[in-house]
């Protein structure tokens, strides 16, 4: 039975509170569920809530949208996060994601659909991952001239390894749910319709947990983990910004925009394979 529901400030996140130990916050932002301001608010304001809820014991984040869980980043309104301070002196979504990861409060991503660039960033944030054979994973940003930015030159190789983190990097090609698993990208992939009741048990079983103790052994756990740098992260947001004002990005964007980025349409349903002929001439669309 539901404890609370609320939209998070004007956010595109829903939360419901199934307990005080126990909470899931769903994207609905559609058709895509674009990362911008909006999703940034109110990833803020989640994190802030995180800290004043000491019973809180884990988080569930998934979608509303059925065909992604976060598309990309929002070229459109970009701007308007790379602008942001933050008192951590991190960028706004890398400070974001940083409180996730030190946070005692374990964080889950349940995932079917597309979820791709930040999506992925967002994802290897959290603490645990589950997806239906539904999901697609895809890192992109090289492919169309750029540097990840958010946070996966830091999390991808702890979360995969650094020849797998390079592939997905550098190939910049979409990936299914079972080769998300084979590399550890994700903890396992669920057959979809168990996706959700899978997820929902586990969370409901930690949250009867004492909050002391599960937040004790994930802080034990990260301690023992390698950890990204303030420096790295902030060099990769660096590397990101630098890339997208090369002159040479122009044919680039020119080309995403013949295609359709930030629309709902086949080229962002399928990515990866539009990206075999980013550097083609001509009118071969």
């Amino acid at each position: 039975m539901e404890f609370f529901e609320e939209h998070i400030a004007d956010s595109p996140l829903q939360l419901r509170q199934h307990n005080p130990g126990f909470w899931q916050v769903t994207i609905d932002a559609p058709p895509l569920n674009l990362f911008g301001p909006e999703l940034l608010d109110g990833l803020e304001e989640l994190v802030k809530r995180m800290r004043q809820s000491p019973e809180l014991r884990v988080i569930v984040f998934d979608s509303a949208v059925e065909e992604f869980f976060i598309a990309h980043f929002d070229v459109v309104k970009g701007q308007e996060i790379l602008k942001r301070k933050t008192a951590s002196g991190i960028p706004p979504w890398m400070d974001v994601a940083m409180q996730l990861r030190e946070s005692p409060v374990i964080s889950i991503v349940s995932i079917r659909g597309r979820t791709r660039g930040v999506g992925i960033e967002f994802a290897t944030a959290c603490d645990l991952r589950f997806a239906s054979e539904k999901a697609v994973f895809g890192q992109f940003e090289v492919g169309v001239s750029t540097i990840p930015g958010g946070g996966s030159m830091e999390f991808l190789p702890l979360v995969v390894g650094r020849a797998r983190a390079l592939e997905l990097v550098v190939g910049a090609d979409d990936i299914d749910a079972v080769t998300a698993e084979k590399y550890g990208l994700i903890n396992r992939l669920l057959p979809d319709d168990q996706l959700d009741a899978f997820v929902f048990n586990l969370a409901q079983r930690i949250s009867q947990f004492d909050p002391v103790i599960t937040g004790q052994a994930k802080t034990m756990i990260n301690k023992r983990s390698p950890q990204p740098s303030v420096d790295d992260l902030k060099d990769s947001r660096t590397a990101f910004i630098q890339s997208t004002l090369r002159p040479e990005r122009k044919r680039v964007n020119q080309r995403l925009q013949e295609w359709g980025i930030q629309h709902y349409n086949d080229f962002e349903l399928n990515v990866g394979s539009y990206l075999n002929r980013i550097g083609d001439d001509g009118d071969g669309l």
